[in-house]
């Protein structure tokens, strides 16, 4: 006998529009945030990450369906490793960005002169 490709009915169009809008929400709130300084410096970064995390489980749950699968195991592998690499991206974002906004308030002379002392200190 043959088996259904399919083994669950497709999702909602009623499902994708909730996910579109909420995820709409969350991106224009991450924007006003932004854009009026409503909140300090410190919390504002709090508050976009906090909407991210967010965004991100409403696209996984939404549009990837993830928990509604067949094979849980693999996809919660797959997710897993995911969610490595976006970490890894986001950690490095910060980490390049940090970087350089530390070098960004140095005249060209100043950094020439640090990178000298960096290099002279090491043995």
């Amino acid at each position: 006998m043959h088996k259904p490709i399919l083994t669950t009915p497709h999702a909602k169009l009623s499902t994708y529009i909730i996910g579109f809008l909420l995820s709409l929400y969350l991106t224009l709130t991450a924007y006003w945030l932004t854009v009026h300084g409503a909140l300090s410096r410190d919390t504002l970064i709090a508050a976009i990450l906090g909407l991210a995390v967010i965004q991100f489980f409403v696209q996984a749950f939404f549009f990837l369906h993830i928990g509604k699968e067949s094979k849980p195991r693999w996809n919660l592998l797959v997710f897993g490793f995911m969610l490595l690499i976006v970490l890894i991206v986001v950690i490095g974002s910060l980490w390049i960005m940090a970087n350089l906004e530390y070098h960004h308030d140095v005249t060209p002379a100043e950094l020439n002169n640090s990178i000298i002392e960096d290099e002279v200190a090491q043995p």
